[in-house]
């Protein structure tokens, strides 16, 4: 078998059970940890149970070229005016001004609709002054963790922290200016993409995320 044949994790829980004592080693007074939806949540919710912090959704929608969505040319963050763009991904792959506005107008009534599903009703807790840990399930190109951590920046969290079981070396050295630390269990690159480094990746459904939440522990006011 291949070196690329492992897996590195059986599924984003064991991920997030292995990002925990990463993470208590910063020795961070009182965080918040936020799951990058819908994926992040899965991975988040052993972080926030293992520091007995609060768990809180965070939204982004990746902006991905039509025909290969996968690669993401920006994305879109929950409190953003603006998306996040890569204009050298746009550059390559000859999108034209038309093309990126009709998917990020698609983008942008997903992230309305999670909005509405996930933030209604919900007392989150003000991040001005307090570590905020952002947790995904692992980076490719790194758009939406991008989107987010200048999102939460924006809002005065800090010190920021990036926590993530795998991600290649160039996408960790992209995005360590955009936060304070971050954390990786697997630095190493994924020729399978991040779903390669599972067993199982299965897609998360909304209900699914919405019991993740609702089983937190660490409620608190807002």
């Amino acid at each position: 078998m291949g070196r690329w044949s492992a897996i590195l994790f059986q599924d984003r829980r064991e991920a997030g059970q292995r990002l925990v004592p990463l993470l208590k080693d910063l020795g961070l007074r009182d965080p918040i940890v936020y799951g990058l939806l819908r994926g992040g949540a899965a991975v988040a919710a052993p972080v926030a149970e293992g520091l007995g912090a609060p768990l809180m959704p965070f939204l982004v929608r990746k902006l991905g070229v039509p025909w290969h969505p996968e690669l993401a040319f920006g994305a879109l963050a929950e409190g953003a005016a603006e998306p996040v763009l890569n204009p050298e991904i746009i550059a390559a792959c000859g999108l034209t001004g038309e093309q990126v506005a009709t998917v990020r107008a698609r983008e942008e009534q997903e992230l309305r609709r999670r909005q509405a599903l996930y933030l209604a009703g919900l007392q989150r807790p003000d991040p001005r002054g307090r570590a905020a840990i952002l947790v995904d399930d692992g980076l490719a190109t790194g758009a939406s963790a991008r989107a987010a951590l200048r999102s939460l920046r924006q809002q005065g969290a800090g010190p920021l922290v990036l926590a993530v079981p795998v991600a290649p070396q160039d996408s960790i050295a992209s995005l360590q200016g955009e936060c304070d630390r971050l954390v990786c269990v697997e630095a190493q690159d994924i020729p399978f993409g991040i779903g390669g480094c599972y067993a199982d990746f299965h897609q998360l459904e909304d209900a699914e995320v919405l019991a993740l939440l609702s089983a937190a522990p660490g409620k608190e006011p807002p």
